[in-house]
């Protein structure tokens, strides 16, 4: 019997149809609905002997589920009627009863927060294995200069285990945000049915101790309703991507011909189908790309929640092509990041030339003015003239003479040449965080800890 006197159309049955997506819930849909069926039992809804039943049907759709031998039917509108269904082909007419006292609604809510659990805590595993990476090459190019930039111009110089420290510590910070949406998705929705509550004494704290949830949500309307777990792993997600497309967009540039402070490894790389001497970082530059569309994910879903009333509406179906897209897209690319990382190679001779640049010792120079008693603002003044003497007269500021820089002024003197001479302009940095060897031990020493 149905409430409707038409079959549906071809089109709305495509439009409203999940299946073609819905499948990864498959092994969740399993594990939840084995749970429910205990908790049935426990509470005297169902048999023993009906449990029983219902847990061997569910383990062999289970199998079927994890060999890819699912017999679908053309009627499943989604993975859990179509288990329903099958669960019902193997137990017989016991199969009706597993969907006692449980909706759609809360069913599919329960299985997105332990699909984004699971894959909350892969993520947080794969962050804190690219820091570990990032934590070994910064090691392994402890004393390397290099330039640091402002405006991609070169700016003031740091070690390069300094600036590869960087990435770790967002890294950390990435991983503590997977942490905190294991958190947000650990309340079981289970049990809130349609969105009102169920009619039977069901024991919803069964079902979470035996789903692994650390409590049940409060309120049967918010249960079926929340997608704030999703809102908060994409978001998560979209912030990590971020942090790897400025990692790859760095790889880019300094594999360039233009910079060679590095090369990634051929098996991070790939060829030009007619230039037959391009070596391309393929892999840094889809890191750089694919960080937009997890965003465009994130803002997605914002779109389809924003505004939406109470409870449960089928609009609520677009939460998991964006969440699927996005957990396999960044899980992919952190992977990459890892691989690629542990095998790049840098150029030691290319970074310490770039280094060397007495440009960079401009602050420095001002530094030296501010100890001499006078004021920063006034020094910057003062170094920025020598600046433009040597810039005007395409010198090197070592190679200005002691005449020049008393024309700039009188507090320029031996101190100055010696300064640019014995390269204490990147010891120099001695403050808490700076990148000064001694400093950037003590981060190597935290970022151990941290991990």
């Amino acid at each position: 019997m149905s409430r409707f006197s038409e079959p549906q159309d071809a089109a709305f049955r495509a439009l409203n149809d999940s299946l073609s997506f819905d499948w990864r819930l498959g092994p969740y849909d399993v594990e939840q609905s084995r749970a429910h069926a205990s908790m049935l039992a426990a509470q005297g809804i169902i048999s023993a002997g009906e449990r029983d039943e219902l847990h061997r049907a569910l383990e062999k759709v289970g199998r079927e589920l994890a060999d890819g031998e699912f017999p679908y039917a053309a009627g499943d509108e989604d993975i859990h009627m179509a288990i329903e269904r099958r669960v019902t082909e193997l137990a017989g007419r016991v199969g009706g009863k597993l969907h006692t006292a449980r909706s759609r609604n809360d069913q599919v809510a329960t299985d997105v927060a332990m699909f984004v659990r699971a894959h909350a805590y892969r993520a947080l595993e794969l962050s804190e294995r690219v820091a570990r990476t990032l934590v070994e090459v910064a090691e392994a190019h402890l004393d390397w200069p290099m330039p640091g930039y402002t405006h991609l111009q070169r700016a003031q110089p740091v070690y390069l285990s300094h600036h590869i420290l960087a990435y770790c510590w967002m890294l950390v910070r990435d991983r503590d945000r997977f942490a905190a949406v294991v958190a947000a998705s650990d309340a079981l929705p289970l049990g809130a049915g349609a969105l009102a509550g169920v009619n039977f004494d069901t024991d919803r704290s069964f079902v979470a101790r035996e789903l692994g949830f650390a409590s049940v949500v409060e309120n049967s309307i918010d249960a079926v309703s929340n997608r704030d777990f999703v809102l908060d792993y994409l978001a998560a997600a979209a912030t990590c991507a971020t942090h790897l497309s400025r990692l790859g967009a760095e790889i880019v540039l300094w594999s360039s011909e233009e910079f060679g402070f590095c090369e990634v490894s051929d098996a991070w790389a790939s060829g030009s189908s007619i230039m037959p001497q391009k070596k391309n970082p393929d892999a840094a530059e889809l890191l750089r790309a694919k960080s937009p569309r997890i965003a465009g994910h994130l803002l997605a879903l914002h779109g389809v929640l924003h505004g939406l009333p109470l409870t449960y509406n089928k609009d609520m179906q677009e939460d998991k092509e964006h969440l699927f897209d996005a957990a396999d897209t960044l899980e992919l690319c952190l992977e990459a990041a890892a691989g690629m990382l542990a095998s790049i190679r840098f150029s030691r001779e290319n970074l310490s030339a770039a280094a060397a640049d007495e440009m960079l010792a401009a602050t420095d120079v001002a530094d030296l003015l501010v100890r001499r008693g006078l004021p920063f603002r006034e020094a910057h003044g003062v170094v920025a003239g020598v600046v433009r003497s040597a810039i005007d007269q395409d010198k090197a500021l070592s190679d200005l003479t002691r005449e020049e820089l008393a024309q700039v002024s009188p507090l320029l003197d031996e101190e100055f040449y010696a300064l640019l001479r014995d390269g204490a302009w990147l010891e120099s940095k001695r403050s808490q965080g700076g990148t000064s060897l001694a400093r950037v031990r003590e981060q190597l020493e935290r970022a151990r800890a941290a991990l």
